[in-house]
């Protein structure tokens, strides 16, 4: 088999927040875990089958491992899933991979990113935003090679042994983002594409301050694609809002800030300036 291997410039980022190890379960089957500052989320109950979303910052691979050990005992999962394949969220896959050797499902769009064949734009530290956003020149962003293990999403929109959760194509914070959901108790797993912290801000993500925002202003390429997402994911109506960066939110107040998002995008969300803005 073709040898994976994780991005050249995959390297630890000092960098925490208070939510950090946090963790815990929504709507009875969906476990989330943060892991410095993005959530990975593990579906499925204790003793039957269940699925990895993301694979965390880089070097979680070990820490991934024993809080899946933990919840899973030694049942590895079905696949894992990727919402899109930037630095935090795929910094552990390498090692998961070289443990549970399963299907990794991502969008087509994703694959040269993921396959060692095509980098992503350098983070653009540039664009208006916190010290955060000032500093993102330092997160890597080439490309991870996990060739052998890649498997495109299904047709009809579901997950493979899941057909409750549907995948969404919400492209704009990279190509072939994607966003998951389940209709049944309206449990939404959005990636990137909304964030409940404001993701350029130190203080923000520091200590967690909640409430629905755009992408990542650094790492998002085509906004008017980011805001079609938001207004997709928007009109499901979710309960439950899991994103990659920030603390779970549910209920009215969440949709209502939802809503103001998807209806004053440009405003709420796009940077004055910035070299894809």
């Amino acid at each position: 088999m073709e040898k994976i291997s994780q991005s050249e410039d995959n390297h630890f980022i000092p960098m925490t927040s208070s939510s950090s190890y946090d963790d815990g379960v929504i709507s009875g089957d969906v476990y989330y875990y943060t892991n410095q500052i993005v959530n990975i989320a593990m579906v499925g109950k204790p003793g039957e089958s269940w699925f990895l979303v993301d694979a965390g910052m880089p070097t979680s691979g070990k820490e991934i491992l024993k809080v899946a050990t933990e919840r899973f005992g030694e049942r590895k999962p079905d696949f894992i899933l990727l919402t899109h394949g930037h630095f935090d969220h795929v910094g552990g896959l390498v090692e998961l991979l070289e443990n549970w050797q399963v299907p990794v499902y991502a969008h087509q769009a994703e694959f040269p990113f993921l396959n060692g064949t095509q980098d992503y734009p350098e983070p653009d530290d540039t664009v208006e935003g916190g010290l955060l956003a000032k500093i993102s020149s330092l997160y890597p962003h080439k490309a991870i090679n996990i060739a052998p293990y890649l498997e495109v999403l299904p047709e009809n929109q579901t997950l493979p042994g899941f057909e409750d959760w549907s995948w969404i194509h919400t492209p704009g914070h990279s190509p072939g983002h994607i966003s998951i959901f389940r209709p049944i108790d309206r449990v939404l797993i959005s990636g990137d594409a909304i964030v409940t912290v404001r993701p350029d801000s130190l203080y923000k993500v520091l200590f967690q301050i909640k409430e629905v925002n755009g992408p990542p202003r650094y790492l998002t390429t085509d906004w008017d694609a980011a805001h079609q997402s938001v207004k997709t994911l928007a009109s499901l109506d979710p309960e439950f809002l899991l994103t990659g960066h920030g603390q779970v939110m549910e209920g009215e107040e969440m949709r209502s800030q939802l809503k103001d998002l998807a209806e004053n995008f440009h405003e709420k969300a796009v940077p004055k300036h910035g070299r894809f803005s």
